[in-house]
């Protein structure tokens, strides 16, 4: 596994060079000038150019990505325009919070949307399998935003039974309570998705010979889905949550804004607005990264799933 790892690493490299360099260009055509940010509106224009200057803003765009590509390696991302923190420091306060989110939106979405699934499959073609898929494209259909705004307006606001707006801490220090409708909200669009790859994988796999065979050894039911139907359908389940990663990303970017809560998202989407862009080029490479490293657990997972494809 080793050596798989390894390659993934090395393929990994060049498409975050990438998203860095496609990152950095769209950031140097936005018409507001760093240098003009920094020096204020009412700075002469010798000024504003002599910061230029000290930014390195006044370079090629090719030898500016080469530095800042330079400093990324050493750990050096730059200084917040805004804040004069530096973005190291400010990324570190927020992956934390987001980290929390995604785990939790995943740990409630992948063990639900499994069940579901497989409820569906076994009950195929009852009033349970299609409230299930029902439910499935209700969930399917429906935005972040919208899901959001339901929990905040009667969860939140109007029953009042959980808290909706910012984070009161780590999960482990009494910030529980915060976390679920952020949870929720990224989570349960992601439930309707899984549910129906769930359903479909299972009902191929109970029609195979192997089932068949547990089946006629006499073993249970619930083994025979649990062990042998369930497990060997998690591939295409595991291919669709990481292809669902870039969504889950992006839906963490809407979710932290609408709940102010103080993840990498929200800091991205405030370094754009106020065109702090050492900020937004940080965060936006930690985002990159997230889904890198979410593709390699992917990878991962596939050889502990079925050892052929490590072979392959």
């Amino acid at each position: 596994m080793g050596p798989m790892i390894a390659r993934r690493l090395l393929v990994s490299m060049p498409a975050l060079v990438g998203v860095l360099f496609l990152c950095f260009c769209l950031l140097q055509v936005v018409p507001t000038d760093p240098a003009l940010i920094i020096a204020g509106a009412d700075a002469s224009p010798d000024v504003v150019e002599g910061i230029r200057k000290d930014l390195g803003l006044d370079r090629p765009l090719l030898v500016q990505f080469f530095d800042y590509i330079l400093r990324v390696a050493q750990g050096d991302l730059g200084r917040s325009i805004i804040s004069n923190k530096s973005v190291m420091e400010e990324l570190q306060a927020t992956v934390g919070p987001t980290t929390e989110l995604m785990l939790g939106a995943m740990l409630m979405a992948v063990p639900l949307g499994l069940v579901l699934g497989t409820v569906a499959a076994v009950r195929r073609g009852t009033l349970v399998d299609r409230a299930i898929v029902a439910l499935s494209v209700a969930g399917v259909s429906m935005p972040v935003f919208f899901v959001g705004l339901i929990l905040m307006q009667y969860v939140g606001y109007k029953w009042d039974l959980l808290p909706f707006t910012g984070r009161t801490g780590p999960v482990w220090d009494g910030g529980l309570a915060a976390l679920i409708l952020p949870a929720l909200t990224l989570g349960s669009v992601l439930v309707g998705p899984i549910a129906r790859i769930t359903r479909t994988a299972v009902l191929e796999v109970l029609g195979a010979d192997f089932v068949r065979t547990a089946r006629a050894k006499g073993l249970k039911e619930w083994v025979v889905i649990v062990h042998h139907a369930l497990r060997n359908a998690l591939i295409p389940v595991v291919t669709l949550v990481g292809l669902q990663a870039a969504f889950l990303l992006g839906g963490a970017v809407v979710t932290e804004t609408m709940f102010s809560w103080p993840g990498v998202g929200r800091l991205a989407v405030g370094a754009i607005v106020s065109s702090d862009f050492p900020t937004a080029q940080g965060a936006i490479m930690i985002l990159a990264l997230a889904f890198l490293v979410i593709n390699l657990i992917v990878d991962v997972l596939y050889v502990v799933l079925d050892p052929r494809v490590q072979r392959s």
